[in-house]
């Protein structure tokens, strides 16, 4: 059993922003006017992709290193000078001074993603698939885009979904899949490995084949793949008490703790 302490913890972050810094990277070579780019201050990620985009935040604050208002104030400037919004994603495992800066400087509490993780071993016992799951191949990034906007069936996300396929496209980190139901391609999953880390993501089912394993499925393969490529453990993001976060644990994944976002007012 993974203990949820600090080494883990850090070794999640850190996975998540490598992760995070790959996506940056590959959509500033994909769209160069996009002005994607990340930097790294006292052990922090920040990322920007887009003054809306989901991906523009920091990932790992006071995980590495204590937090100074120095460093808070050129976290800031990193996003203001690019007119995006300020937002740090918070392990409660952080330094106790990420937590006191953020009270101190005006940022209010957002909301809440819940870790899991699990261990994996080459010929572990894993879940079995009900479904028919394969990879997607590169020709079809734009279909798995608008394959997983169908089911996130969140228009506003429509845009971002699809320029991240095409920059997932260009990226040696990231593998995508789909499932069928009924013969049809129904739903969407990818997984992105860094140290030994699977980082499960990008799950979505059409509404019309939900409740029919799809996600049990591409969990169960995406498992299978990671453990193959030598992956010692998953991890994925889950709104706490979500559908999500309940199948995961009912494939073996445990809580790791639940992340606070953070905006400045």
């Amino acid at each position: 059993m993974l203990l949820a302490d600090l080494d883990l913890a850090r070794r999640l972050e850190r996975v998540e922003g490598l992760a995070n810094a790959a996506f940056v990277e590959a959509r500033a070579r994909v769209s160069p006017g996009s002005g994607s780019c990340w930097t790294e201050i006292a052990g922090t990620r920040c990322m920007f992709d887009s003054v809306d985009s989901p991906v523009t935040q920091t990932f790992g604050l006071g995980m590495f290193e204590p937090v100074t208002a120095d460093d808070l104030a050129e976290m800031e400037v990193f996003f203001r000078v690019r007119g995006a919004q300020v937002f740090h994603e918070v392990s409660p495992l952080a330094d106790p001074s990420a937590l006191a800066m953020l009270n101190r400087h005006g940022y209010k509490p957002l909301e809440f993603t819940t870790v899991l993780v699990r261990e994996l071993q080459r010929g572990s016992a894993l879940p079995e698939t009900a479904c028919a799951v394969r990879m997607a191949r590169p020709e079809e990034s734009s279909h798995w885009s608008k394959l997983s906007v169908q089911g996130w069936n969140q228009p506003a996300l429509g845009g971002f979904l699809e320029d991240m396929a095409a920059s997932n496209a260009e990226r040696h980190d990231i593998t995508s899949f789909y499932a069928e139901v009924d013969g049809n391609l129904a739903a969407t999953g990818s997984v992105c490995i860094h140290e030994g880390v699977a980082l499960m993501a990008g799950a979505s089912t059409v509404p019309e084949a939900r409740g029919r394993g799809a996600q049990q499925s591409l969990l169960a393969h995406r498992l299978h793949y990671a453990a193959g490529q030598g992956c010692t453990i998953a991890m994925m993001g889950a709104l706490p008490g979500s559908a999500s976060q309940r199948n995961a644990q009912r494939n073996g994944f445990q809580v790791a703790y639940t992340r606070l976002k953070w905006e400045l007012r």
